[in-house]
């Protein structure tokens, strides 16, 4: 079984990143540059999760191999003592019986032999692994990615623009990074492998303790109020009225835009020298302007003293691929939106019915032979009217009982005596049975859930227009790379902090015991003593008080007062943008139904004729 796990895992992981990079960008149309590094951005992220509950299962077997040869080397004072060595790994262990209900976490090793995991991982193999997973993906978020991200935005008009565009714009970060190079140097040459490695872990913490906070309490929170059929349809109602304001304001920037276009494409001449760039720039534009334009007609005569400047059309383009991308994503959202609310209210109607029998308001226009045989109306009116409601709560509970572990774990995990975190309890209790099942089984659901509340934040987080993760292909360049800096940023403090929650760091456990290749190579919390012992111990409990505000909506309440309006239950002017998208889609049902009969009556027509 060696290196067959991980071999598995970076196959399996490598298809999960995929599809994400599949569903959130376009793997047709944007820049090749930008995919790879995406995908190899997250990539890297989601191997650290997946691999690490190995390297944990390894930790254990290798200070299992290290109690045996401690015990060898040691002389036995009498029978008894000489027997309790042979019985088990730790020379003050004592033969435990569990019950038969825990009978599966009961795990014997033969006498002076330990175990192998059956996911056995090779040393050598893991350090490697690990060395090099952790400098690329620190080599992406600080040094590649802010580079791509002002290529992927720059509008020149060919490969060495967009490069020195990127690198004016970088000119301070990257100087930045140059003094605090130069001062570190000269400060502390000799630690500045571990002033590197804290730098990046604290900042990663700081933000990881922010997100972590939101999503321990929403994720739960949100499955639990999908179970509410009402709920959900207001809330729809609500994204409804808020996107008609988004797709208006992108539709009158894009007429702006392709105004300026215009304007642009009559003062220059098809014999000017800057003609091939306001051709590149009309190529970006939607077909419905190219035609109104006139791109095949010949053009009116202007003083050439009014053509632009290159600049300027370097602005103008940028300005175009920009506002060409809001406008394709509010029609995309618009109509994903007006599908969502059409089929809500279609399960409002058939929950009132007395039929067993979901009915569509409008025809499917996809009916595979799945919704043919397997997912036929009958089931679909079980699952939308009765299942759904009654496991969307039971997760729900799940998820808070796994949020509660996590806080408390994350308040208590520097208590070592006595053990408080929940965590530590489990693969304590299991490492004393050498039970590598039980140690990664709750090694990956804690940190799985741990990167699943970190990770859909980041998915969730939108910073006005210029970071947005848009499902259905629709994210653009800029905040696909955004996404990885901070997934790259995230990831290792996430998992350091996991360690820690289960006292696999020494600098929590006050133990001298074996340490996963991952803190050997990525460093421990025992880098600074300032830092290790307060900003890592301490700072983790705010994520207490993140769950109190978020669970209060306090950062949803001051983004109102702000004018950035997030949908809440009790406010007053959140209840009319309900009612106003409540009207919009009663005005957009009649504006399909009218289509249908229309398109009915055309049919009628053709057939009898």
């Amino acid at each position: 079984m060696s290196g067959a796990a991980l071999a598995v895992v970076v196959v399996v992981v490598f298809f999960l990143a995929l599809y994400l990079l599949q569903r959130y960008g376009d793997l047709w149309k944007q820049q090749r540059l930008v995919l790879f590094g995406t995908l190899l951005s997250w990539y890297l992220c989601f191997l650290i999760v997946f691999i690490l509950p190995l390297d944990v299962s390894m930790a254990v077997y290798n200070q299992c191999n290290s109690n045996i040869a401690n015990t060898t080397t040691a002389t036995p004072t009498n029978p008894s003592s000489r027997s309790e060595a042979n019985l088990s790994p730790f020379p003050s262990m004592s033969v435990l019986f569990f019950s038969n209900s825990l009978i599966f976490c009961v795990r014997f090793s033969p006498p002076g032999k330990c175990e192998e995991p059956w996911t056995y991982i090779p040393n050598d193999t893991l350090e490697v692994f690990w060395r090099v997973v952790y400098w690329t993906s620190q080599f992406l978020t600080w040094l590649l990615l802010p580079f791509m991200q002002s290529y992927a935005r720059s509008g020149a008009f060919s490969v060495v623009g967009k490069i020195k565009t990127a690198l004016i714009e970088n000119a301070l970060y990257y100087g930045s990074y140059l003094l605090i190079f130069i001062a570190l140097l000269i400060y502390v040459a000799l630690e500045l492998y571990t002033i590197g490695i804290t730098a990046a872990n604290t900042w990663g913490l700081f933000l990881l303790v922010l997100l972590l906070g939101y999503g321990l309490v929403e994720i739960p929170r949100s499955y639990w109020l999908s179970s509410s059929h009402n709920y959900v349809l207001s809330k729809s109602y609500f994204k409804v009225a808020k996107m008609a304001t988004e797709k208006a304001e992108a539709d009158e920037k894009l007429a702006d835009v392709m105004e300026e276009v215009a304007g642009i494409h009559a003062s220059v001449r098809q014999n000017h020298f800057l003609r091939k760039y306001v051709d590149i720039i009309l190529t970006k534009c939607p077909t419905k302007y190219q035609e109104e334009m006139g791109i095949n007609v010949e053009i009116s005569r202007v003083d050439q003293n009014a053509a632009p400047t290159k600049r300027v059309l370097v602005k103008l383009h940028e300005k175009v691929v920009s506002a060409v991308q809001r406008h394709n994503q509010t029609q995309v959202q618009w109509s994903i939106l007006l599908e969502q609310a059409f089929h809500l209210e279609d399960v409002a109607k058939s929950r009132n019915s007395s039929l067993r029998h979901f009915t569509h308001s409008f025809p499917l226009a996809h009916r595979g032979w799945i919704r043919r045989f397997i997912y036929t109306p009958t089931v679909e009116w079980f699952w939308e009217c009765v299942l759904r409601q009654g496991l969307c709560r039971l997760l729900a509970v799940l998820l808070c009982l796994l949020s509660a572990a996590v806080i408390w774990s994350e308040c208590t995990f520097f208590s070592t005596h006595p053990v408080l975190s929940l965590f530590a309890v489990f693969i304590q209790l299991a490492e004393k049975w050498y039970n590598y099942h039980c140690i990664e089984m709750v090694c990956f659901v804690g940190i799985l859930f741990m990167c699943v509340c970190v990770y859909s934040t980041v998915f969730r987080i939108r910073f006005f227009n210029y970071y947005y993760l848009v499902p259905h292909h629709q994210t653009d360049a800029y905040s696909l790379l955004f996404s990885g800096m901070l997934f790259c940023r995230l990831t290792p403090p996430l998992c350091l902090n996991f360690l820690g929650m289960i006292h696999m760091d020494s600098a929590i456990s006050h133990k001298n015991r074996v340490q996963t290749s991952y803190t050997s190579i990525m460093g421990s919390m025992q880098l600074l003593s300032f830092i290790s012992d307060g900003f890592y111990i301490y700072y983790p409990m705010l994520v207490l008080l993140l769950c109190f505000a978020t669970y209060y909506n306090l950062g949803s309440r001051c983004l109102n007062r702000l004018g950035f309006h997030q949908y809440i239950t009790d406010d007053d002017l959140i209840s009319d943008l309900v009612d106003e998208g409540r009207e919009l889609i009663k005005r957009e049902r009649r504006k399909r139904q009218r289509a249908e009969d229309g398109e009915n009556r055309r049919w009628v027509d053709i057939f009898f004729l």
